[in-house]
């Protein structure tokens, strides 16, 4: 190897300029594959990938300062998919409790499906003092490190021990963000001296390097079983899932539906995939679904599967597909979630299938009936979800339901709104209008509290020209607010929905369904009972969010609520909008749910709630069943 092939670089400084490389490819259309770096910094990374950030500029690799490890990963997920997984973010942070403030982050990407890289700093791999501070002790192992917890939550791991092991953990690693049925979050721990350790690189590993980011077509021999069953169906049913984003499948999947008049229920990961207005589009399906939607799956005798992983929500678990006659066709990338519920399986891209089926269904119709059936269910829900949203008095509290109804007359199709755990995503499934694909956006795989503002910095970082809107209940604020300081500082323009109702919502509803009471679910004081069912804590969220830099809006009626979210819309800085709701014991206001969720409830009790609830539970678990 002679001197002009090679360039004398650290470890670190090697990664960020290979990574400046890497693009993805898809459609003719060519990505950044690594777009930025976020970066908390501690002894573990400080003077590896720290020095090599500094030394390479924003031109090469730009570099976003987090205030919570977490959080960074739920930035560089949303990041993610706004951008259809086309495009990805990096995370670095120190060994130790910066390194495994990861998982949660990581575990979020992984079962999302979303690619995400994540550069911990690692113990030394030359051991010079042995143990090093943050060094876990593993008595029967000297290679075990606290990063090794993040194995379990990531796509694919590696520990880069020696500078050559880097180029093919860094291809490797590479290989799996950009793989569409593989990707998720992908680790590569490094060790804190191998960082800063020089090596002769060879200049190939710093050239372009594009991954094609396939469009697997479906076999044809797939194709004709799952057209005969189209055929032979009576009550098809397409549940569209988040794949179908993913793949940009949305123009397919309207032809198919504008040929087939086959109606459409989402997922909370694929809600959008047909606009809420197109007659097919019977909204949410699942625990959190519409009743038009619930309904027309109990009856169906085919269920068309696209890019969904059928989560428990999703199939009711297990209670929801009723006729003793169902059958799955599943179109997935993913054989692993293509071959759920012994499904016919298509594995194929979700656009290449749609458009498969599509031309092999040419001339076949579902019945008229049918469709005036779903058509007339379709209507009946939607004066429901007028209803909600409908406020008597103006001068009053809102409800939740009624803050949906007021944010949805002033966003524009353009718009993005951000939620993922508590009572909204219920809310928000059954009720939500979808204008474009990108505008609902749910993390209900993993339901992580915290992810909204830092995801919605993601989003509004992957589309700066759309005004994003993060849907926050106090519970989750309280649990992650700090990336507020973030957006203030890179000017990055969110807008933040702030509920207070004093507590967990969903799980206190969830506790009183169960027998548990609402125990240990409200945000008040002890009472004299030792209960914490006193009056509310004095705490004001507002001016917590006002002294993190945000501008912050308070809304005390529905009047008010309304001009505070055009105020919002039309500013150019972050603007949180403050609103406590008016509620019976934190229940939203959204009709109830149209199907059913297993919590398991306890089998013995004394306390009569729990006895009750235990009698449903049964009745209700005697209708799952297992699809074979």
């Amino acid at each position: 190897m002679n001197a002009s092939a090679v360039r004398r670089l650290t470890v670190a400084q090697a990664l960020v300029e290979f990574l400046a490389h890497q693009y993805t490819e898809r459609d003719g259309r060519r990505h950044r594959l690594i777009n930025a770096t976020w970066g908390i910094f501690g002894h573990g990374n400080v003077a590896g990938l720290g020095q090599a950030l500094l030394e390479s500029g924003p031109d090469t690799m730009p570099y976003l300062q987090g205030r919570n490890e977490q959080a960074m990963v739920h930035a560089a997920v949303g990041y993610a998919r706004q951008n259809n997984r086309l495009a990805a973010q990096a995370v670095t942070t120190s060994i130790g409790p910066g390194a495994t403030n990861l998982v949660t982050g990581a575990a979020l990407a992984t079962v999302n499906r979303l690619p995400v890289l994540l550069l911990p700093g690692d113990i030394f791999a030359t051991r010079p003092a042995d143990p090093v501070l943050q060094q876990l002790e593993v008595p029967y192992a000297g290679d075990i490190s606290v990063n090794d917890a993040l194995r379990p939550v990531s796509r694919y791991f590696d520990r880069v021990m020696r500078p050559e092991a880097l180029i093919p953990a860094a291809l490797q690693a590479m290989r799996v963000l950009a793989d569409p049925a593989e990707t998720g979050a992908v680790t590569l721990a490094l060790p804190q001296d191998v960082q800063a350790e020089a090596f002769d690189w060879p200049e190939e590993f710093f050239a372009d390097r594009v991954w094609h980011v396939r469009r697997p077509a479906p076999e044809a021999a797939e194709v004709a079983v799952a057209v005969r069953a189209v055929r032979a169906a009576r009550r098809p049913l397409i549940v569209a899932g988040g794949g179908v984003h993913h793949s940009e499948a949305e123009g397919a999947l309207r032809a198919l539906v504008d040929a087939t008049g086959i109606p459409v229920a989402s997922t909370q990961a694929g809600k959008g995939s047909l606009r809420y207005d197109h007659p097919a589009d019977i909204g949410g399906i699942g625990h959190t679904g519409t009743a038009v939607a619930d309904d027309l799956a109990r009856a169906a005798d085919l269920v068309i599967g696209v890019g969904t992983r059928y989560s428990d929500f999703t199939t009711a678990s297990a209670t929801l597909f009723a006729d003793p006659a169902v059958r799955f066709l599943n179109l997935n990338i993913a054989p692993f979630d293509a071959h759920k519920l012994a499904a016919t399986t298509v594995v194929a891209d979700a656009r290449a299938a749609l458009e498969a089926l599509t031309a092999e269904l040419a001339g076949h119709r579902v019945d008229e009936a049918y469709e005036a059936e779903y058509r007339t269910g379709k209507t009946a829900w939607e004066r429901r979800v007028d209803a909600a949203y409908a406020a008597a008095d103006e001068t009053a509290r809102p409800s939740q339901t009624q803050v949906l109804g007021a944010l949805d007359a002033v966003v524009g199709d353009e718009d993005v709104v951000i939620n993922a755990a508590g009572s909204l995503p219920g809310d928000l499934h059954k009720l939500w209008r979808a204008r474009s694909p990108r505008q609902y956006h749910l993390e209900y795989g993993y339901s992580c509290m915290g992810y909204e503002i830092p995801g919605a910095i993601g989003v509004r970082l992957a589309a700066p020209d759309r005004p994003v809107w993060a849907l926050v209940g106090d519970g989750t604020y309280l649990m992650m607010p700090t990336e507020i300081v973030t957006a203030v500082q890179e000017g990055i323009n969110i807008n933040i929905v702030l509920f207070q109702n004093h507590g967990y919502a969903s799980i206190g509803g969830l506790s009183e369904a169960t027998g548990a009471e609402r125990f240990g679910t409200a945000y008040r004081f002890r009472d004299a009972d030792g209960q914490y069912t006193g009056d509310p804590l004095p705490v004001d969220l507002a001016a917590n969010a006002a002294s993190l830099g945000m501008d912050v809006l308070r809304a005390k009626s529905v009047r008010e609520l309304r001009e505070a979210l055009a105020a919002a819309r039309a500013s150019d800085r972050s603007t949180c909008v403050y609103v406590e709701t008016e509620t019976a014991d934190t229940v939203s206001g959204a009709p109830e749910a149209q199907a059913w969720w297993d919590v398991p409830v306890a089998r013995t009790a004394t306390r009569p709630a729990a006895v009750k609830a235990r009698e449903d539970y049964d009745r209700q678990a005697a209708a799952r069943r297992r699809h074979l």
